[in-house]
């Protein structure tokens, strides 16, 4: 019998395999599809986005500029700074990360449809629990 972590381990892997096909047939990575959402939230700077990803600036940069690539994002300069941008979703970023977190909500439900509430509940509870506990160790 597995360990719990090993548990962990093997779902995350399952997890992150899912997504990426989900966010592959949307024409993104996860960690795009995790950028615009935090776009969507208003989180539209460069300065923004890093304080809010804990992302350094320059994979920033990168990940942005495939956005833009890929049609997903617009970006205007602020003011006579022209190093100073905001960046807006498109319609082509809005409807794939619209597609993406319609994929996630259906996933989500396709694995709990057959759970009771209560079991749901207690997974959520420790989850948090553990969640919690990995950011008090100090390893």
């Amino acid at each position: 019998m597995k360990t719990s972590l090993e548990n962990l381990l093997s779902i995350d892997r399952q997890y992150k395999m899912i997504l990426q096909r989900l966010t592959k047939k949307n024409n993104l990575t996860i960690s795009e599809w995790q950028l615009l959402k935090k776009i969507a939230a208003k989180f539209n700077t460069q300065e923004k986005l890093s304080k809010e990803t804990d992302l350094d600036i320059s994979t920033l940069s990168r990940q942005l500029k495939r956005l833009v690539e890929k049609d997903m994002l617009d970006k205007h300069s602020i003011g006579d700074d022209k190093r100073q941008l905001i960046y807006t979703m498109t319609e082509v970023g809005v409807e794939s990360s619209n597609a993406v977190d319609l994929g996630f909500t259906e996933l989500e439900s396709t694995i709990f449809e057959k759970w009771p509430e209560d079991e749901q509940n207690l997974l959520r509870m420790l989850l948090n629990r553990l969640d919690k506990s990995l950011t008090r160790t100090d390893i």
